[in-house]
């Protein structure tokens, strides 16, 4: 059967849709600001941001605009309900408090940066809403462009195990070094130099 291609038929549009996302991205931005990780563990999965009030001048753009209120996150992440991957959804745990503990560690083991220099808020999303963990998360990043998911990436990985140590370290590790295991890995890698190149002149190229 010879079938005429009509796209317009297979693309969604959902002004409702567009106004829900909207209305979560007001809700996370009016959530409070906690120091990383919060004081007090929590169950829940959902979407997180963290944020940058030191004077680091990597970070000058970062520091100017969260002195006063917290605007322009340096990263922004998600943590699924566990199951989520293969559909089966388990009983609610704490994994968004599990992963701003991850990068907690993340931070205190890099040479160069200060834990007492983040903050992070969160929305805890679930039932059903729990499917708009993975777009809200693309859509905050879409709108804010955190540097360390845009330009610097690698501070959300993890140890890739025995046996695969061959990888390059990451742009973060090499800005930010200390991580034990990124220590391990092998593979060529760009210079610190041009990475730091890339990081000043991040912010000129988005406000452009």
């Amino acid at each position: 059967m010879n079938v005429i291609f009509d796209r317009s038929k297979h693309v969604f549009r959902s002004d409702v849709f567009a106004e829900i996302i909207k209305d979560t991205i007001r809700f996370f931005n009016g959530t409070p600001v906690h120091l990383l990780p919060p004081p007090e563990n929590f169950i829940g999965a959902g979407v997180y941001a963290i944020y940058y009030i030191g004077e680091s001048p990597l970070y000058k753009h970062l520091y100017e605009a969260n002195r006063i209120s917290f605007e322009q996150p340096i990263y922004v992440g998600k943590a699924v309900p566990r199951g989520w991957r293969q559909a089966r959804l388990q009983e609610a745990s704490n994994e968004l408090f599990t992963r701003l503990n991850d990068h907690e560690n993340s931070i205190v083991q890099a040479k160069n940066l200060r834990i007492d220099d983040f903050r992070c808020r969160f929305m805890i999303l679930e039932d059903a809403a729990a499917d708009m963990i993975g777009t809200v998360e693309a859509s905050l990043i879409r709108q804010y462009k955190p540097i360390w998911n845009s330009c610097i990436d690698g501070f959300g990985n993890h140890d890739p195990g025995s046996g695969r140590y061959d990888q390059a370290k990451s742009d973060w590790d090499i800005l930010h070094p200390g991580r034990e295991w990124a220590d391990r890995l092998r593979g060529e890698h760009t210079t610190q130099k041009e990475i730091k190149r890339k990081a000043l002149a991040y912010y000129n190229d988005c406000d452009e």
